[in-house]
């Protein structure tokens, strides 16, 4: 798999709720159902995109058990008005790897895969310490055979 291309990424404001977890105690689905619901009440949005965020707290390509922060998450304008219950988020910015996962989240596991152990390793890229996100579309469904997403990976 290769990157459909590499971006140098402005920091960017996020509002959004946070839990940790890892891949083997994955609560991706419970985040995601606790935010989609308030995700109106974040009233200086920009743009109609999710990210879906993991903050790793260990350096190097993440484990099955390796503990990380997951964001569920929108873009704004500035922080001045934080809902109820979400926290601000400034993710950092940087160089980053971007590739398009196509299908439904379940086949997720085999993109990160050949991300890590294929593209990477023969890339002369490294994995920076900063987050990882995927980029979901307004309307996106982890179910849909159709669904497509951006895989933004941290390079140095």
């Amino acid at each position: 798999m290769e990157p459909h291309w590499i971006d140098t990424l402005p920091a960017k404001r996020l509002v959004g709720m946070s839990v940790e977890m890892s891949l083997s105690n994955n609560r991706t689905a419970e985040l995601w159902r606790g935010f989609m619901p308030r995700r109106q009440s974040v009233s200086n949005r920009i743009g109609n995109h999710y990210f879906s965020l993991q903050k790793y707290l260990e350096p190097g390509p993440p484990k099955p058990d390796t503990v990380f922060e997951k964001w569920a998450a929108v873009e704004v304008s500035d922080f001045d008005t934080v809902p109820s219950g979400m926290e601000p988020y400034e993710l950092e910015g940087g160089d980053y790897a971007v590739f398009v996962h196509r299908g439904p989240a379940s086949t997720f596991p085999q993109t990160m895969s050949s991300i890590f152990q294929d593209w990477l390793p023969s890339s002369g890229f490294q994995v920076d310490s900063r987050e990882h996100f995927e980029l979901l579309e307004d309307g996106y469904s982890p179910i849909d055979p159709m669904a497509t997403e951006e895989v933004w990976i941290p390079i140095r």
